[in-house]
């Protein structure tokens, strides 16, 4: 099960796309947010550790993407 509310799953598809979304497509967008955040929070975190610095930044998480390491599911 996914760490991510279904409730803000479904909020944001409400939101974004006025659109509404089952209870399993919440679960598997929750999953898959989920395993990307642990990706860009890794790659965030080793940035910073490079840097000898223990606070995570916005340039980190931002460089993820700009050093391709974003795919496209």
């Amino acid at each position: 099960m996914a760490k991510i509310p279904k409730s803000a799953i479904k909020g944001l598809v409400k939101r974004y796309f006025k659109a509404n979304i089952t209870d399993a497509g919440a679960e598997a967008l929750a999953k898959i947010l989920e395993k990307k955040a642990e990706s860009i929070s890794k790659y965030a975190v080793e940035n910073a550790k490079k840097e000898n610095r223990d606070k995570v930044t916005g340039k980190d998480v931002a460089e993820y993407v700009i050093n391709g390491e974003a795919d496209v599911i």
